[in-house]
């Protein structure tokens, strides 16, 4: 796996856990104030995500919901 399937895979969690008066820039913001990438980077993750259908009118596709679930499962083990 590369890191940008990581990146990916850690914004959609990072979304599907968000609270429901955050928006996705806040999420963007707060991964990139993380250090997991800079703000610019967070950006074109997000136009990807987009792109790929994994968020249609703000929120999470099925496909987005998928992985995120999976993502968290991983990322407890």
């Amino acid at each position: 796996m590369n890191e940008e399937d990581i990146e990916k895979r850690v914004f959609l969690l990072a979304i599907y856990k968000k609270a429901p008066d955050e928006s996705l820039m806040d999420v963007t913001r707060t991964l990139a104030n993380t250090g997991m990438f800079d703000l610019k980077q967070g950006k074109k993750i997000l136009k990807a995500l987009r792109e790929e259908q994994y968020i249609v009118n703000e929120q999470l596709t099925v496909k987005g919901i998928a992985v995120a679930a999976e993502a968290e499962t991983e990322f407890k083990l």
